[in-house]
């Protein structure tokens, strides 16, 4: 060969789209190919397939294995002068190297590609039963099967079928091969087949008409037993013969396997018997199904055995899988059974997950089957088991926007086609999409994309599952709009039934209201109302994604009603990614964010991510800053305050909309794994909030009544988990007021100002007003309600040397200065210090006096008829319990183990641990129960909107408290469990650290 020659014929190769030219020239200079090398159609064909390098190392080794040369040449021959079997048999050869090796250890099966009749280009069940028909034992039914899929590639991947008609296919052939195993398995036991009647109904895919290359084979039996044989005899008949067509399909053989036969969505799945009666299936159904078992009985057809039977199962269990939509779990049984398929997804593999993940088949799958068991019950043309032809049914009827109809099809297709076309290599079970540049170069250009097919799969691949993912919500709610809204007459529309069966399938327990509250936002042609059309299906969405949609989407209603006429918000919730489904999130949780934002409801521009947005809590400094320059701008006291409240009630808002949005997560960002972090946040971000409006207040009230300077130095010092930085939403501030005259000024006159100075700041703090109230509480003071709000430092030094009891040194452990005179706060400091780190510990006698307060309060504080092991701060594990052991660690060594000198609890709790006064398991089985009750008082204080320490009792504020906790629907028993075990496991650690000696 002269070197002109071969760089001529290498460059033909690479045109052609051969990836390896040095290969490819060998073989075709081989004796196989030596008559028809330089034939120009072989070439051509070979650049046509999806891998011209696999196609034509398939043609030699397919070419290798005819029997005789007679043979050969006829293949040869036949290929040249016969285009379709041409591209038929090279398409295979260049898509499935699986076929490749069935060809060539059954050199003569490409005849099967020959023939060209009408009949062969839609064959159907009686033509598959035609080819399987010789078979006669497992080995020789796995031949036929591979010839007979052989005919179905070759339609496929020459474009004469389309990915709907393909899957027809293969699921005819299924039923084929499933009536011709079980006609072995009769054959193999005369008796048994006499005894009974047995049919096969198929589900899944296979049932609906839709079946993959490579897929389980999802099947239920039935039987029932001939005149004359018990039931008992008939149903022992049965299951052997259903296990032995089993075993003729699953098993592998010198031949390999068919696929697998699943029977496990039987009744009792795999712990259930493997064939029932009739009678056993209806009453199963009737009585113990759950939701996904009425799914998966939309897919239900008889496929083998007794066809009469096979009716009879569908005709007794069909009409109740349209009743499955009035059942009382439906809407939570059907958003878990969605996210527990993609919670079990393995991180590695939900990019590359084409069925289960994100925007997968599996999306479209689900949602067409929800929209089915809601509207089928009153629409009989929507009862399809087949996906597409559901779809059809769902436009033409008005349930779906045909727009989104049409593009949803498209994408499904694309990528039905693509997960075919993966199985189809190797004819394995996967749904992953490869990773190896030469695989993805192959499905792409099997997929007709020739130009670069890489770049050219990921793009339109990427595009189709954004497309499925975004579309997958707004198929529910889009129609839902268009019923309220009216704007294109002639259009099929939901009826005012269809909307208001929708609206409570999708968890909704107003639905006439939720439509009055569409109709109100979506009506009509203004701008405004067709952003809402915009926006509302990705809302809707979102809110019944909540324990309360009806709230979520009233009080959308509320703000959009209160911000509709100004530019920006529409704007804000259209452009920026994140404002909307923040919004949504927060609107939804419960009552305390919406009831912030409503008192104000320009605080939405926090929610996005643009200027004057975010999320993050502000420092304390940065607030002060605020509050102190708007204080200093007002004309009076009540001004001030009003402004510093203000402040406080729009920054309150930005730490609950933080919080919420950390604990549900977004489609974005997860929620926060670190239980800890988010109690934290919330607890400094609330104490600092409140510092900063006390320093405000102090501030205005001091500058009215006297001007730049008060006769007295006033310090607040803050207490319990003011002190501790551990607020929450609903805590009252503890505090105690401390103050010193100034040089020449009277003691009388300096507590008099002090005084006057305590009761405005109160009175001012909790006037009536849109901003939510402040709380002081000084009854941690000397003596209590009984003694004076207001103490000089020398009066409070006076009464610790003489009168202080232990309680007080207790209390006095979260003592922090909060506003005022630094240097006075920093002063009644080393006060208390020796008081609450005793250089000696505690004797005796004052560690049984804390226990014996303890247990008084464990039982005489508890409210009436409150359940203790579910109440967070007195309830056994609880707050309680864990401070009080933290803090008697404290009183006993923080003397000498200064890591203890704090404040917070979780600091506290970790220097003890470091300090090896108790073990890393009990400490973190104490900050586990200490997090999990803030958590959860936190979240009744969002959900309730007012402060409690026990779970609610209603319904659906117990399930929004499950979801910010991170439980999903219908999970609310799992949370109080887990809240139980928890705090189960903290009271022992207590019972020996607390109680023991």
């Amino acid at each position: 060969m002269t070197p002109g020659r071969r760089s001529s014929t290498f460059t033909r190769l690479l045109r052609h789209g051969f990836t390896d030219p040095s290969a490819a020239e060998r073989l075709l200079d081989g004796p196989e190919l030596t008559t028809v090398r330089d034939d120009p159609v072989l070439l051509e064909a070979l650049g046509a397939t999806a891998d011209p390098d696999l196609a034509l190392h398939g043609l030699v080794r397919l070419l290798e294995a005819q029997p005789t040369p007679t043979a050969h040449r006829e293949l040869l021959d036949t290929l040249i002068a016969a285009k379709p079997l041409r591209d038929r048999l090279l398409g295979v050869l260049g898509a499935s190297t699986a076929l490749a090796d069935h060809l060539a250890r059954h050199p003569t099966d490409w005849h099967a590609l020959v023939t060209y009749e009408p009949h062969d280009l839609h064959p159907g069940v009686t033509e598959f039963e035609h080819g399987l028909a010789e078979a006669t034992d497992p080995v020789t039914l796995r031949v036929a099967y591979r010839r007979c899929l052989l005919s179905i590639a070759a339609r496929d991947v020459c474009g004469t079928t389309d990915v709907a008609e393909t899957a027809g296919e293969l699921a005819d052939l299924a039923t084929a091969t499933l009536r011709t195993a079980l006609a072995l398995a009769e054959t193999a036991a005369p008796e048994d087949a006499a005894a009974c009647r047995l049919a096969v109904i198929a589900m899944g895919k296979c049932g609906g008409h839709e079946l993959n290359y490579v897929s389980d084979v999802d099947v239920i039996f039935v039987a029932e037993p001939t005149e004359g044989t018990p039931e008992p005899q008939a149903l022992r008949s049965a299951t052997r013969l259903a296990s032995h067509l089993m075993r003729i399909c699953s098993e592998t053989t010198v031949e390999g396997s068919i696929w697998p036969v699943d029977a496990n969505l039987r009744p009792e799945g795999r712990n259930g018997p493997l064939v029932r009666t009739l009678s056993s299936h209806v009453a199963y159904y009737q009585r113990w199904a759950k939701t996904w078992e009425f799914q998966a009985l939309l897919k239900a057809r008889p496929v083998a055995g007794d066809p009469a039977l096979g009716q009879a199962y569908l005709d007794a269990l069909h009409p109740l899988v349209w009743k499955a939509a009035e059942r009382e779990n439906f809407v939570p049984d059907v958003q878990k059974m969605r996210r527990r398929v993609v919670e079990n997804i393995p991180a590695a593999e939900i990019d590359r997950e084409l069925k289960l993940g994100p925007g997968g088949l599996r999306d479209v799958e689900f949602a067409v089957q929800l929209l089915q068991l809601v509207h089928g019950r009153t629409d009989p043309a929507l009862r399809s088991g087949t996906t597409l032809d559901a779809l059809k049914a769902l436009a033409a009827g008005g349930y779906v926007g045909r727009e989104d109809a049409a593009r949803l099809e498209e994408a499904y297709r694309f990528l039905r086609s693509m997960e075919h076309r993966i199985q189809l290599y190797r004819l394995r079970r996967t749904h992953l999409v490869p990773e190896a540049e030469a695989d993805l170069r192959r499905l792409g250009r099997s997929l007709g994309l020739r130009t670069d097919p890489v770049a050219g799969l990921t793009r339109e691949w990427k595009r189709h599952s954004t497309v499925v993912r975004r579309l997958h919500e707004k198929l529910f709610y889009r129609p839902l709009l268009d019923a309220v809204a009216q704007l294109a007459p002639g259009e099929a529309r939901l009826s005012a039934e269809a909307a208001r069966e929708r609206l409570i399938a999708l968890g909704y327990a107003d639905p006439a209201a939720a439509l009055r509250h569409l109709e109100a936002l979506a009506s009509g042609v203004t701008r405004k109302a067709a952003i809402q059309r915009t926006l509302l299906p990705v809302l809707l969405g979102w809110f019944a994604d909540s324990a309360d949609p009806d709230a979520g989407l009233l009080n959308f209603r509320k703000v959009s009603d209160a911000l509709g006429k100004t530019p920006w918000y529409l704007r804000l919730l259209r452009d920026e990614g994140a404002a909307a489904e923040n919004l949504a999130r927060v609107l939804s949780a419960g009552r305390l964010a919406p009831d912030l934002l409503m008192r104000a409801p320009e605080a939405v521009a926090l929610l996005g991510d643009g200027v004057g947005g975010g999320l993050t809590p502000r420092q304390r400094a940065a607030l002060e800053q605020e509050i102190m320059a708007a204080v200093g701008r007002a004309e009076n006291a009540a001004q001030g305050v009003t402004a510093a409240r203000g402040v406080r009630r729009r920054e309150l808002f930005r730490t609950a909309a933080a919080d919420i949005v950390g604990s549900y997560g977004t489609e974005t960002s997860p929620a926060e794994a670190d239980q800890g972090a988010l109690v934290d946040r919330v607890g400094a971000a609330v104490s600092d909030l409140t510092k900063a409006t006390l320093a405000g207040t102090l501030r205005a009230v001091v500058r009215e009544g006297w001007g730049d300077t008060l006769p007295t130095r006033f310090a607040v010092i803050g207490m319990g988990r003011f002190g501790g930085h551990e607020l929450g939403y609903g805590s009252d501030a503890d505090v105690l007021f401390v103050h010193e005259p100034r040089e020449g000024v009277a003691e009388q006159e300096a507590s008099a100002a002090a005084n006057r100075v305590v009761a405005e700041m109160r009175r001012l703090l909790q006037l009536p007003s849109a901003d939510p109230p402040l709380l002081i509480d000084a009854d941690l003071r000397p003596e209590g309600k009984s003694g004076p709000l207001v103490r000089t430092l020398k009066s409070y030094e006076a009464y610790y040397r003489r009168w202080s009891l232990v309680w007080e040194s207790q209390a006095l452990l979260r003592a922090e200065p909060v506003a005022g005179d630094p240097d006075l706060g920093r002063r009644f400091v080393e006060l208390i210090d020796p008081l609450r780190y005793p250089a000696k510990g505690l004797g005796e006698d004052a560690v049984r006096e804390i226990r014996r307060l303890k247990a008084r309060m464990e039982s005489e504080r508890l409210p009436r008829g409150a359940d203790p092991k579910l109440h967070t701060k007195l309830g056994p594990g609880g707050l309680s319990d864990v401070e009080w052991t933290v803090q008697l660690l404290q009183l006993r060594h923080a003397h000498h183990e200064p890591g203890l000198r704090t404040t917070r609890t979780r600091e506290a709790l970790a220097a003890a641990r470091a300090a090896g006064l108790l073990s890393a398991e009990d400490a973190e089985i104490l900050d586990e129960a200490w997090v999990l009750a803030s958590r959860v008082r936190n979240a009744v204080m969002l959900v309730r909107g007012r402060a409690g320490d026990t779970f609610p009792t209603e319904p659906r504020e117990l399930a929004a408290v499950g979801r910010y906790l991170g439980y999903g629907a219908g999970h609310a028993g799992d949370m109080l469990d887990a809240y139980r075990r928890t705090t189960r496991r903290a009271r022992t650690v207590v019972e020996d650290l607390f109680y023991g000696d």
